[in-house]
């Protein structure tokens, strides 16, 4: 998962639910020096008789936020919808370093 171009990640999951498998991994792809330089990282655990939602809501440097439900999801096929956007981030700074 291209992380790169993460500038703040918001996860809220129940640690005992289907959704906490994918909402851990993404937490753990994370490097910890991307998470020292500028990640900023929200954690909310959620308990059985919570009335929210699990989410995982990711804002990139354009300022574009992205929000999915892990409990949906599985953690390839959340990584494919952050990084079609991170592609994107990609191929600009890209063609802007040239």
């Amino acid at each position: 998962m291209l992380t790169k171009y993460f500038t703040k990640v918001v996860v809220r999951f129940n640690p005992f639910g289907k959704e906490a498998k994918c909402a851990r991994l993404l937490l753990s792809a994370i490097p910890p020096a991307q998470r020292i330089s500028g990640v900023t990282i929200q954690n909310e655990l959620l308990t059985a008789e919570s009335t929210k939602k699990p989410i995982v809501k990711i804002t990139f440097k354009d300022k574009t936020e992205m929000e999915a439900d892990p409990s949906t999801l599985n953690f390839k096929e959340l990584g494919n919808h952050f990084d079609r956007h991170s592609r994107k981030l990609s191929l600009k700074e890209s063609i802007e370093s040239q």
